[in-house]
């Protein structure tokens, strides 16, 4: 089968692994626009689980990849001058520009052909005008493939309500950290995670207003870090911030998120794969997670139907799979992984609307507060006094009846309460 992955990120890339470790056979080609090496953002995280399902897809890049990662088990939270923390689960982290180099040079060695600077236009790979049986559009949330069908793709893009910035620091946080500011223009407040030895991710958050309010909307690339290192300067311990502008003196990249949804993944030969087909809010650390699972569900259910992923009987040489049989792994990939999704977009959901609610958990002393930033994902807690959720949740803690009953009960009384809340029986 040949195959064209669009996007030489993390999903197109580790499918094209996959791929050809199903089959030497398959002629695999990843065109990725930007230069080798170049890649925005400094690192990314993922749980314990993560790494489980990537020994069985290929233990060789799996053990490449913890090899070069970093760990963390402890959540540290400091608001009006307290320290709370607490252990968790096992985190992990590991910089951008690492993994990609990780995945491509173990791409480059099965055989897969990795084509940088090539801006590869949606006529040029599309409905198999360059002989490929498969087009995988894993370009990310602006996906020109995708955007080509936004019609039939059905693709909606809701946008949430607060600025975010990602930036880099010097700073080796032995935690994964929070940080929440009270500024003259409201809070400010910033989460960061290592992802290296010498390097720690740090990415700020806050309401519009305060954005506004502090200038952040109008200064340069080095007026905003010079204002925000003031304000985290008890976290940083003197360590600068870095962001991403190509020169100082340009504007702040800031963001607001794209929660991006499509009624259907693919058209014909074209599928979309990792943040092309849905994104996740960043608060909940799984969009990379989610996209090198979307590359493993596909190949798959590729290869659950042996004529989806081997070229047709007739003509004589054709590179072209049977189409429907290839429909049929396609919608198969979608079902298994729209399914699996369910629960994670529903506490990405939620764990935003956390952020944009902040004031409501800042009048709770501050172990309180940090204890429900642990429940965020919850769809019962927007709609109970949080002090109240809080001595509920701590008495479930103790008694396993009580457990059981809130997650049975959270979420039909919260889906009530929310149609309620918007007029709806």
């Amino acid at each position: 089968m040949k195959v064209v992955c669009v996007g030489g990120g993390p999903a197109g890339l580790y499918f094209s692994i996959l791929m050809r470790l199903r089959d030497q056979d398959h002629d695999v080609t990843v065109y990725e626009r930007d230069p080798a090496g170049s890649t925005y953002g400094w690192g990314v995280t993922y749980w314990g689980t993560l790494l489980d399902k990537l020994r069985a897809g290929d233990p060789v890049s799996a053990r490449a990849v913890e090899d070069a990662s970093v760990r963390w088990s402890d959540g540290v939270a400091h608001v009006r001058g307290t320290t709370t923390r607490h252990q968790g689960d096992e985190g992990f982290g590991i910089g951008r520009h690492r993994l990609l180099e990780l995945l491509a040079g173990r791409a480059r060695d099965l055989g897969v052909r990795v084509v940088h600077e090539h801006e590869a236009e949606p006529g040029e790979v599309a409905d198999g005008a360059a002989g490929a049986g498969l087009v995988v559009a894993a370009d990310g949330v602006r996906s020109a493939l995708r955007g080509r069908w936004s019609g039939h793709f059905g693709t909606e893009v809701a946008v949430g309500r607060n600025p975010y910035i990602w930036l880099g620091t010097t700073k080796v946080f032995d935690a994964f950290t929070f940080s929440f500011v009270e500024s003259p223009h409201g809070w400010i407040w910033c989460y960061a995670y290592r992802f290296s030895a010498e390097a720690s991710t740090l990415v700020v958050e806050c309401a519009p207003e305060t954005w506004r309010g502090l200038g952040l909307d109008r200064g340069s690339e080095s007026d905003n870090l010079a204002l925000l290192g003031g304000l985290f300067a008890d976290v940083l311990d003197g360590h600068p911030l870095t962001g991403r502008g190509g020169g100082e003196e340009g504007p702040a990249q800031w963001l607001t998120f794209r929660t991006l949804t499509n009624r259907t993944w693919h058209r014909g030969n074209v599928v979309l794969l990792g943040d092309a087909a849905h994104t996740t809010h960043y608060s909940i650390g799984a969009g990379t997670s989610l996209a090198l699972e979307d590359a493993l569900a596909l190949t798959s259910a590729l290869h659950a139907v042996p004529s989806a992923a081997a070229p047709s009987a007739a003509p004589a040489g054709a590179a072209l799979p049977d189409a429907a049989a290839l429909d049929a792994a396609l919608t198969r990939y979608e079902d298994v992984r729209r399914a699996e999704l369910l629960s994670v977009q529903s506490a990405a959901r939620y764990s935003a609307r956390w952020y944009e609610d902040l004031p409501r958990y800042l009048r709770l002393p501050p172990e309180q507060m940090f204890a429900l930033l642990g429940q965020r994902h919850s769809p019962l807690l927007p709609y109970v006094p949080p002090q109240l959720y809080y001595r509920l949740d701590h008495a479930a803690g103790r008694l396993e009846s009580l457990r059981r009953l809130k997650r049975w009960l959270g979420p039909r009384l919260a889906g009530s309460l929310h149609a309620r809340a918007h007029g709806r029986d």
